[in-house]
């Protein structure tokens, strides 16, 4: 599906607040010492099952400390936004960014939550003063840290003004019809994927 998303991107282009923790669940990682730390019960009791073997590292103990959470909330937000070929933004101090994430639009602000996201096709906008800057996302994630970080991934992204309307419009059209003469389930699902990726291109551009 992202592959299918990717292509129908590319081709409508022109030119070229603190965590929730569940009972029973496990810590998240911003309630986790910042250095990893020994499980002294268990190292206890591997000592006496195995006096002569150091005990096992778990995958922890070999993670960097994690960033330190600022005492005070910033006043910017920095945000890394990343392609698999390219760097779009890397550690740029904004405003606010605002995120296409499959739940809904979702804005970001310095400090806000720890946050996973799946992100949909759509438009993340990244607020800098007056200045805001749109790009058309095809999917991918979002993690935001508990610093202030928000690192931005996706698969393929465009500026909003690279887009040509006239060749979106053309998509839409084309994958209606191919949805209408489908005869089987892949071809329909295909065919569905197009429209939800040029509608959310027409939108972008409306918006």
């Amino acid at each position: 599906m992202l592959r299918q998303t990717s292509r129908l991107l590319a081709r409508s282009i022109a030119t070229t607040q603190q965590p929730i923790r569940l009972m029973g669940a496990r810590p998240m990682s911003t309630n986790m010492p910042a250095t990893p730390v020994e499980d002294s019960t268990f190292a206890a009791s591997w000592k006496k099952v195995a006096p002569h073997i150091d005990p096992p590292k778990t995958p922890s103990a070999f993670m960097k400390p994690r960033p330190s959470t600022p005492s005070a909330i910033p006043s910017k937000i920095t945000v890394n936004f990343v392609l698999p070929y390219a760097s779009q933004l890397t550690s740029k101090e904004v405003d606010m960014v605002i995120i296409p994430a499959t739940t809904g639009q979702m804005g970001v602000l310095p400090g806000h939550v720890p946050t996973i996201a799946e992100l949909k096709p759509g438009v993340l906008s990244v607020h800098e003063g007056n200045d805001v800057k749109k790009y058309f996302l095809s999917s991918g994630f979002v993690f935001v840290h508990a610093n202030s970080v928000a690192d931005i991934v996706v698969v393929e992204a465009v500026p909003v003004d690279r887009i040509d309307q006239n060749l979106v419009q053309k998509g839409l059209a084309d994958f209606t019809q191919k949805l209408s003469s489908a005869t089987t389930e892949l071809e329909k699902a295909e065919a569905q994927i197009g429209i939800d990726v040029h509608s959310a291109l027409s939108s972008a551009l409306a918006g």
